[in-house]
């Protein structure tokens, strides 16, 4: 991979969006009681994300199971409070490796991957916070259960498996106005007495945080553009 931000201030750009999600909480009318901020990581090398580290930041998020054991291991054992969140899809053969790394999984959509997972979290003595993710702009072409098939799937997970969903994780549409997604995504987590609701990103997180997001997820403003090949 050809790094193209090596100057990249991580630590002064975490600071801001810190300060901005601060603010975005102040102006919001009703904002979750707390707003945690996940790193995103993805394509980043060990390199990058240090500085994040030493800055104190502790809440991480990857895509990609096999990238993130190349680099999270180690890491890890040099800041054992670091806490590791799976955003991106998850493939049932991945289910364990997920498990053995990651604190809380964003991306459950179907009941044979909470089937495993449920599985692997027996085999391996953790439990994993998890997240349905929600389509909420019915895209064919991306992960996550259509809203009105959300709440079936959390009495299969959570009350019939008796697995341990605490939220909701949408992605709106990259070409629509986020807010209606947001919303959605906020009145079936209420529906749902779910307390978590993972969602903004870099270029909407503030407007997320209106709408009561206790997760967002910031990569690119912090990080920089992601690396090449």
């Amino acid at each position: 991979m050809v790094s193209t931000q090596m100057n990249v201030p991580v630590a002064d750009n975490l600071a801001a969006i810190l300060a901005r999600i601060e603010a975005a909480r102040k102006k919001a009318l009703a904002p979750a009681p707390q707003t945690t901020l996940i790193a995103v990581t993805k394509t980043h090398d060990a390199d990058r994300i240090r500085p994040a580290l030493e800055a104190g930041h502790r809440v991480f998020g990857e895509n990609r199971v096999q990238e993130a054991l190349a680099k999270w291991p180690d890491l890890k054992r040099d800041y054992p409070d670091i806490e590791l969140h799976l955003i991106g899809p998850l493939q049932t053969n991945k289910a364990r490796d997920a498990v053995g790394l990651f604190d809380a999984i964003h991306s459950v959509d179907r009941p044979k991957l909470a089937e495993h997972l449920k599985t692997e979290m027996a085999r391996a003595g953790r439990s994993i916070t998890l997240f349905v993710q929600v389509n909420t702009g019915e895209e064919a072409q991306k992960a996550g259960v259509a809203p009105e098939e959300t709440r079936a799937l959390i009495e299969t997970v959570r009350d019939g498996m008796g697995l341990p969903v605490k939220g909701l994780m949408c992605i709106p549409p990259v070409d629509e106005e986020p807010s209606p997604h947001f919303a959605l995504l906020r009145k079936l987590a209420q529906e749902n007495a779910l307390p978590f609701l993972s969602m903004g990103m870099s270029g909407d997180f503030e407007t997320a945080i209106r709408f009561g997001a206790t997760h967002v997820r910031v990569g690119t403003a912090i990080f920089g553009e992601r690396e090449t090949v």
